[in-house]
């Protein structure tokens, strides 16, 4: 656990950038700092380690006050990564990895094995242990920048902003690869960002922090989303809140629509057969590849006629997931895969809405049953 115990960081005469902060990170959770530039999210993570010192206030990690800790020893004991990996260029992958298990006393066979481990556990070819930084993407290098900080298998992490500096289509990857590792390893996260989507994904808990470093509202993304406690919060984190509060909602047992489909490599004969504007496109596997507009098909049906515009949802996924698939999908038409990707039907918005709105329904029920006013008064776009 890291706790924040009325910190405040103040540079001569100026304002504060941080002001009788109190916070706690929860231990083995993602705690994330968003907010606008200028409200300390990057000081008060700097402050955990001690590159930057409080002027007042404490800051404990586990009950222990970092102030009376051995400035070393606090710092191997947290792995820190930046925005731009800040790698060794002249050391190997490998070698940067191994970094401060060497500095800890490892062998150097003990430091190597554990390099080699971690590089597979970010999702890296174990051939890229013998390549140099400058060798590798943006994405790659961001990759071997958590490796190095889990190396010594730390109980704290401070990430400041670290997929950044990746295009978004790699941002997502390392998303989805970081929660799939924290899942597995469990370890207390403090997580800089200032985009509200990475914070909302990736954060047990969220703080919103406004200019000065002051908390607007520590809460789940899910109550921040639901339940902004004002103005500032409710700008900050947008106004399609609501759309992407549904991704918190599990996805229903809808019932899926069968739809004729045809495999790659079918002939134009076979399209016209299915008898419809569109019609999906399926690989060996079963997996959905794309929809085919029947009026263009004039040859054996190929990667190139296929219309890649929609996105797939998972039977095992959120409610905003079907209905983003039905409302992105040429056809009108969701499509819907199994967690082994394989085509299981569609789903049509209108479906997604009802499920909704039932949901809702349940849930006002269970909180003693407001009337259709009250929820007249709650879908406003006012605060």
């Amino acid at each position: 656990m890291i706790r924040f115990d009325g910190v405040t960081k103040t540079y001569g005469a100026g304002p504060p950038a941080v002001d009788h902060l109190t916070l706690e990170a929860a231990t083995g959770e993602i705690t994330v700092l968003v907010g606008p530039s200028g409200c300390g999210k990057t000081t008060t993570l700097r402050m955990v380690n001690r590159l930057i010192t409080p002027t007042s206030g404490t800051i404990s990690i586990d009950g222990v006050d970092t102030g009376t800790m051995d400035l070393t020893q606090l710092r191997r004991g947290i792995g820190y990564v930046i925005q731009q990996a800040g790698l060794f260029p002249h050391r190997t992958v490998a070698d940067n990895v191994a970094t401060v298990p060497r500095l800890l006393g490892w062998s150097k066979a003990k430091a190597r094995s554990r390099a080699l481990e971690l590089i597979e556990l970010v999702g890296l070819e174990p051939a890229l242990a013998r390549r140099y930084p400058a060798q590798l993407s943006g994405g790659q290098q961001q990759r071997v920048g958590v490796a190095r900080a889990l190396a010594a298998d730390p109980p704290v992490m401070l990430m400041d902003e670290p997929f950044s500096a990746v295009d978004p289509v790699v941002r997502e990857q390392l998303q989805q690869e970081f929660l799939r590792i924290q899942a597995e390893l469990g370890k207390t996260t403090l997580f800089v960002t200032h985009d509200i989507d990475e914070a909302i994904k990736l954060g047990d808990r969220v703080a919103v922090l406004r200019v000065g470093g002051h908390v607007a509202q520590f809460d789940t993304p899910e109550k921040l989303l639901s339940d902004p406690v004002d103005d500032f919060v409710a700008g900050f984190v947008g106004r399609d809140r609501g759309y992407r509060a549904l991704a918190f909602a599990a996805a229903p047992g809808l019932p899926l629509r069968a739809e004729p489909t045809i495999v790659l490599g079918a002939t134009p004969g076979d399209v016209r057969a299915v008898g419809a504007d569109w019609v999906l496109a399926l690989d060996d596997d079963k997996a959905p590849v794309g929809w085919v507009r029947t009026a263009a098909v004039e040859r054996p049906v190929d990667r190139a006629l296929l219309h890649r515009g929609g996105t797939v949802a998972s039977t095992n996924g959120s409610l905003r997931a079907l209905l983003d698939a039905a409302l992105s999908s040429p056809s009108g038409r969701g499509v819907v895969a199994d967690a082994d990707g394989r085509f299981v039907g569609t789903v049509l918005a209108s479906d997604v809405v009802a499920a909704i709105e039932s949901e809702r329904d349940a849930q006002r029920a269970s909180e003693g049953g407001a009337g259709p006013a009250a929820y007249d008064h709650d879908e406003r776009d006012a605060p």
